[in-house]
């Protein structure tokens, strides 16, 4: 059995190196993001995992590591670059997908959010809080009959009233609502017919939120259905720089790359536990390492990793020039989940009937990579995102 308190490996996942291109205070930051996923959420996410509940006594001392607006520059963000932001977000899907989709709602989507659409008072205002995690953010832009077709079909309304605006509607499957101080909320406006973004407080009158149970997948994530009944919410809290879903899909891009690390995260921690079982279970005498069926397996997961890491460092690099496309983050949300989906369902493949077990740390990342398959983006919808690019003809209804 895989010993889940241990030291995490190595990470002997990333088989070209790909961290060495990273500066040392870089990896440094790196190494502290994974002795902390490794001594404090590792020995505890499987507890919760099973329990569907998230462990608010560790945010203390993530929000320490600094990792929330990592890749933004100013208003108290880290100002890092895109590919340590990407390998974070991957070393933290690699011990637990759920604490990584934590963090890539709350500094992703909620404060990419504001960093993009918003103005610089907005930022200023929020940002500082936010990167200090002393203020939780939460995304609204799904709901229960608009999920792909957000762009035309969002049903969530936004009323302009005297100097404030009135949101009706409900959003559903947001991650981080249950506990969110504020959540942006993307509403349609009843007069021009445009997406506009709103920072709302949970605590707003009208504004309720009940979580979503009996989940198979990112279990520790505390996904809410939202309601909101005539919320108030003042002009001084509409994103300014965002006028339509154009301004969404900015925020998307952005979300979309870290998911593709995520999805590699993943895939790395289901291949880190299928390696240590293998060198440690007994069949016919030896360890089933030796077995040229297993080393098969292992082979191809490492090779699912490579691939994908190779496409991620590459799409960080177009994004610390600020030359990056949808259609390229678009190419890696899709075809990392491919390979994530692929690498997860080899490794329980390898333990036999062994790898549906949680004390084997395996079907947890099995699970979950189903709904990482799925949000930021379907894997269809980032493909006719990338045709529509290679052809320049839309397949789109």
């Amino acid at each position: 059995m895989t010993d889940l308190t241990a030291p995490g490996p190595a990470p002997s996942a990333d088989f070209y190196d790909f961290t060495d291109l990273l500066a040392d205070d870089d990896r440094a930051f790196l190494d502290r993001v994974r002795t902390f996923m490794h001594e404090q959420v590792q020995p505890v996410i499987t507890h919760h995992w099973s329990r569907a509940t998230f462990p608010h006594d560790l945010v203390p001392a993530f929000a320490a590591l600094k990792t929330s607006g990592l890749a933004y520059s100013g208003n108290g963000c880290g100002g890092r670059s895109p590919l340590l932001d990407g390998m974070v977000a991957m070393e933290l899907a690699r011990v637990d997908p759920s604490f990584a989709t934590f963090n890539g709602v709350h500094g992703g989507l909620a404060m990419g959010s504001i960093h993009l659409c918003g103005s610089q008072e907005q930022k200023q205002r929020w940002l500082p809080a936010m990167a200090r995690m002393d203020l939780i953010g939460a995304f609204g832009l799904t709901e229960p009959d608009v999920g792909s077709g957000a762009s035309g079909g969002l049903a969530t309304s936004a009323r302009r009233d005297g100097d404030g605006w009135v949101l009706d509607g409900q959003k559903t499957w947001i991650g981080n609502a249950t506990f969110s101080d504020l959540t942006v909320i993307w509403a349609r406006d009843v007069d021009d017919k445009q997406v506009k973004g709103f920072v709302v407080a949970n605590d707003s009158p009208g504004f309720s939120t009940e979580k979503m149970e009996d989940k198979i997948a990112l279990r520790v994530v505390q996904n809410a259905r939202i309601t909101l009944d005539g919320v108030r919410v003042p002009e001084s809290d509409r994103l300014q720089n965002a006028s339509s879903f154009s301004d969404t899909a900015k925020v998307l891009k952005l979300t979309r790359a870290g998911v593709a690390w995520m999805a590699i995260g993943c895939a790395m921690g289901a291949y880190d536990n299928a390696l240590a079982y293998s060198t440690q279970r007994q069949q016919f005498g030896r360890p089933i390492a030796g077995f040229q069926l297993v080393q098969d397996l292992l082979v191809k997961m490492l090779g699912n990793i490579t691939s994908s890491m190779a496409l991620c460092v590459r799409l960080a690099q177009l994004q610390e020039r600020g030359s990056y496309r949808d259609e390229q983050s678009g190419l890696a949300k899709a075809f990392c989940t491919v390979r994530m989906r692929e690498t997860v369902g080899m490794a329980r493949e390898l333990m036999g009937g062994n790898g549906i077990l949680l004390e084997h740390n395996v079907g947890r990342f099995v699970a979950d990579a189903e709904a990482i398959y799925s949000y930021e983006g379907t894997r269809e919808i980032n493909t006719l995102i990338v045709g529509k690019a290679i052809t320049g003809v839309s397949a789109f209804v």
